[in-house]
């Protein structure tokens, strides 16, 4: 494609995609987006200067680097599969979903065939980070396509690492997701188990806080179970209970005992099990299921 500056098109415009997508737009690149089911961050963005478009295949038409920021692999396959008829060869897709490796690479793939190149580009930080331009990515690309989304990635995005070829963003986000949510399991059982021998939220804090143990994540964790802000850390117990499963997955093609990782989605998954499986239960409500099943 001959064109100076690229056509952007944006799928998937949730708590993270919305900041994204501000940021691609307010900087200058032609920006089209779609509908699900929420139309508040759409007419936004509209307002913004983006373009609306009713179906997929107008987005694939009118776009020559394709974003999607969706909720898992089967989302992604969904979308790409309806967009292929209309992609042409010369457009990137560039997955920014925390997505299983081996759906990424047969996407690719199968994209290939047409000329269309693919990049998964998995994100970390909040959708505070999102909305400031912030956010951390770690991108899985050959060279050349990397040379090419890297501007546009730099729209929303403090720190890019090109950690290698096409998947390894997307296991890189698996490996990252493990700690940080394991973070949180331990938090989570550490707060129950403070709280039974009678340490205060507080008088924990207090201690964890600015010293070795204290980092961003701990801080967002505790922004919920220490002064009760339900919005603090806005990633779902069901996403997180997914990625775990996903890791747990690629460790299992890779003959790599996890005991700490499943653990960990254990966890996650007994409370989406006990009722934690709503579009606002996140990651530090995670205490709350703790500590329910603990009698506190």
């Amino acid at each position: 494609m001959t064109t100076t500056k690229e056509a952007i098109g944006f799928v998937g415009v949730g708590l993270m995609g919305h900041g994204i997508a501000k940021n691609i737009v307010e900087k200058g690149y032609p920006l089209h987006v779609i509908a699900h089911r929420n139309r508040v961050p759409v007419e936004d963005l509209i307002t913004r200067g983006a373009v609306e478009v009713q179906t997929l295949n107008q987005l694939a038409e009118k776009s020559t680097i394709v974003f999607l920021c969706l909720t898992s692999s089967n989302e992604v396959e969904a979308v790409v599969n309806e967009m292929k008829p209309k992609l042409a060869a010369g457009t990137v897709i560039v997955d920014c979903s925390t997505a299983d490796p081996t759906v990424t690479t047969r996407l690719a793939a199968q994209l290939a065939t047409q000329g269309v190149d693919y990049a998964d580009a998995p994100l970390s930080r909040t959708p505070k980070e999102a909305w400031e331009g912030t956010l951390d990515a770690m991108v899985g690309a050959n060279d050349a396509v990397f040379a090419r989304i890297e501007p546009v990635i730099r729209t929303w995005a403090g720190k890019i690492v090109h950690i290698g070829e096409i998947g390894d963003g997307h296991r890189m986000k698996l490996l990252n997701n493990f700690i940080a949510l394991g973070m949180g399991a331990l938090f989570a059982e550490a707060l129950a188990l403070s709280r039974k021998v009678g340490i205060s939220v507080e008088r924990f804090d207090s201690v964890i806080r600015g010293g070795r143990m204290d980092s961003g994540f701990y801080q967002t964790f505790m922004g919920y179970a220490l002064e009760g802000n339900r919005d603090s850390h806005r990633f779902t117990l069901t996403n997180a209970y997914k990625d775990l499963k996903y890791l747990e997955s690629m460790a299992n093609a890779a003959t790599v005992g996890t005991p700490l990782a499943s653990a960990a989605k254990n966890s996650y998954a007994a409370a989406v099990a006990a009722g934690g499986n709503g579009a606002e239960d996140y990651v530090p409500h995670l205490a709350d299921f703790i500590a329910k099943s603990n009698g506190l």
